[in-house]
């Protein structure tokens, strides 16, 4: 929801949800045929200055919240500005927003907790012109604990081996954007500072990351580039990460480029709308580690929209890349150590 949602000050309550179905070729593994991927149930509304957002979700195998929080609106936004401050699980308001991705496949930064990652906090926001700002305090992941690993966000994950959890983290951005030369342009930065918990003797350490961002759109091309880091001060080089009912192993700090290009298809056919991307990101560790090495994602491929439907058709490419077949990210598998893909296709219908 962006800063204008809630804003109109009639009450209101909006229900909904959607059905997805995925089918995936892989060359690592078994295949799976068209099978039933998500359910998905949406609630929002408001009244006056007050509105709230939810969403649930059902997967093969566990069920997870994606949000929810309740927001009050600051200004009505009669002189060009809005603002609101939002409690309570929700997107943290990280490098580019919504997502530093266009595909169903998301980026690197998802499955390192960078992107589209859900957390409990608080959070203000600003739009006023070019100008719009975030400031929010988030007291850990969604469920206070590194020991569920059925969720829909990438979080730090307790393990026998690297029992940390997430801790209180504060994070700010600003983003402006700009028209010149038949470009419009938008450009910004962010940064986060927090600290995870030894679960076995109560250790904290420092949480850190940071990114610059900018997006270019001129017509149907749109140009996306970012630059992000993280930092986990744990003394290992490793920490554990899970979503999806499953943990596993990351580079304990890393810098994350990634550079996405998309294209909308001006077509009047059968789909309302047509996207084709490619949007290619990696996950560099720092340090000498040998038991660390990069690991590269691409992934190629088409959204295709017809009413409540949007389809997406990807090929994913991934070296060293979890849910590519590898590993995990940015650690190394002498074993495991070339390019795996995977062709996914994703049917969706969203009410």
């Amino acid at each position: 929801m962006s800063a204008e949602d809630g804003a109109d000050e009639t009450p209101g309550f909006e229900l909904g949800g959607a059905v997805r179905f995925n089918y995936g070729w892989l060359d690592y593994g078994p295949s799976s045929g068209p099978e039933l991927e998500l359910l998905r149930v949406d609630a929002r509304g408001n009244a006056g200055p007050a509105f709230f957002s939810l969403q649930y979700r059902w997967y093969d195998g566990f069920d997870a919240v994606h949000h929810a929080y309740a927001g009050w609106k600051l200004e009505d936004g009669r002189d060009g500005a809005t603002s609101d401050i939002r409690a309570g699980i929700q997107q943290v308001p990280f490098g580019l927003l919504p997502t530093a991705s266009h595909s169903f496949w998301f980026g690197s930064g998802y499955y390192l907790g960078i992107e589209d990652d859900y957390d409990l906090g608080l959070v203000w926001q600003r739009q006023s012109g070019a100008h719009q700002w975030h400031a929010g305090v988030f007291a850990g992941d969604e469920y206070g604990t590194g020991a569920n690993f059925d969720r829909y966000s990438f979080d730090v994950a307790t393990t026998d081996d690297l029992p940390y959890r997430e801790r209180e983290r504060g994070i700010v951005r600003y983003e402006h954007t700009s028209e010149a030369d038949g470009w419009e342009t938008t450009w910004g930065a962010s940064a986060f500072a927090g600290r995870i918990e030894n679960r076995f003797d109560g250790g904290k350490h420092d949480h850190t990351g940071a990114a610059v961002h900018g997006q270019w759109v001129r017509g149907p091309l749109t140009l996306q580039a970012q630059w992000a880091r993280y930092r986990y001060d744990n003394p290992e080089s490793r920490i554990a990460m899970s979503a999806f009912m499953f943990p596993f192993e990351i580079a304990s700090q890393a810098d994350v480029p990634t550079f996405n290009v998309a294209y909308d298809v001006q077509r009047t056919g059968w789909f309302d709308s047509i996207t084709c991307y490619n949007n290619a990101s990696a996950t560099l560790p720092v340090g000498n580690d040998p038991g660390l090495r990069d690991s590269i994602q691409n992934v190629t491929g088409c959204s295709f929209g017809k009413g409540v439907m949007l389809t997406y058709v990807d090929w994913i490419a991934g070296k060293n890349m979890w849910f590519a077949g590898g590993p995990g990210i940015g650690v190394r598998d002498p074993a495991n150590d070339g390019w795996h893909s995977r062709l996914n296709v994703n049917v969706g219908f969203y009410f």
